[in-house]
């Protein structure tokens, strides 16, 4: 593995979830593996879950990090090559970039859509410009189109909590009170429609359909109730309209969790990215109940980065 963007730069999911697991049994079985190396982590948007979980996986494995704030501590980039920069924009991406990898053994970078140009946010131009100009190995923290660092930690949830061999996973569309973007439920469709161990269904209201690239092949339902019949796991996820871009077409309470909503299910296990709005996407008593595994899932973020940062660091 030389970066890590979406699955398509995993050679062996099956492993590489097993590495997760393998490090949550004994986090400082390769506490050596990154001494001497130091990881830059640059956010364009802030995070939590996604930071610290990340900076643990790399002091686990003995890296130095350095967390870097662009949005608020460095200079405004341009990112157009050919610009002429008269405006606000101070340093060009090329430069900047190439001074990181100058820096850093491993750069992590987050980015969001504008949720504007479809076509702009889903060229992911703007941590594609990293990784060509940094010359070391780049970390997707979540771009404008996926999120594969929690989407490794669903999977490795999933693993972990699994009581039958196929379990059924449903992806369900929730309300909320503003646009999101589609990074998270892109990615976990992507890599649930590549993993044989799953029965996957997607759920929402029609205009909420993700692009085809990363849901082919997986079962679309329309009626939540019958998407949920029978489900292992739930999880849920707002996401703003692909095909009208980044409209929220349906805010219908109607798709909030709920134990009535669960009543069909096989007793499914909750999922959520976090940070969830309670009683918006998912009710108190689904977040606060027996069901619900979203804290687990969050600490197995840390696992899921520890398991890539290896990766890389043992083929670099």
């Amino acid at each position: 593995m030389k970066h890590f963007l979406s699955i398509e730069d995993v050679t062996n999911y099956k492993a590489l979830v097993q590495s997760a697991l393998d490090y949550k049994a004994k986090p400082l079985k390769d506490k050596w593996l990154g001494q001497n190396k130091t990881m830059g982590m640059i956010f364009l948007n802030p995070s939590m879950r996604t930071r610290i979980s990340t900076q643990r996986a790399a002091r686990n494995l003995g890296m130095e990090v350095i967390v870097f704030n662009l949005d608020k501590e460095g200079w405004q980039l341009e990112f157009e090559d050919g610009a002429v920069m008269t405006g606000t924009k101070a340093e060009h991406v090329k430069e900047a970039a190439a001074v990181m990898g100058q820096y850093f053994d491993i750069i992590g970078i987050r980015t969001f859509p504008g949720l504007i140009n479809k076509e702009e946010d889903y060229s992911e131009h703007y941590i594609n410009q990293f990784v060509k100009y940094t010359g070391v190995p780049v970390v997707s923290l979540e771009s404008a189109t996926l999120h594969p660092l929690q989407s490794l930690a669903d999977a490795v949830t999933i693993k972990e909590l699994r009581v039958s061999k196929k379990p059924k996973v449903v992806l369900t569309w929730a309300p909320h009170i503003k646009a999101l973007p589609q990074a998270v439920p892109n990615s976990f469709a992507q890599w649930m429609g590549n993993w044989d161990e799953v029965d996957f269904v997607i759920t929402h209201p029609e205009g909420y359909e993700l692009d085809k690239k990363f849901t082919s092949g997986s079962t679309i339902e329309y009626d939540q109730d019958k998407a949920l019949k029978g489900a292992d796991f739930v999880y849920v996820k707002n996401w703003s309209s692909y095909e009208k871009y980044g409209q929220m077409l349906n805010t219908e309470p109607a798709w909030m969790m709920t134990n009535k909503k669960l009543d069909g299910t096989n007793q499914a296990k909750v999922m959520h990215c976090l940070p969830v709005r309670r009683n918006l996407v998912i009710a108190d008593e689904v977040l606060d109940g027996s069901q619900s595994i979203v804290i687990q899932q969050a600490s197995n973020r840390v696992w899921a980065a520890q398991a890539v940062l290896s990766e890389i660091l043992k083929n670099n």
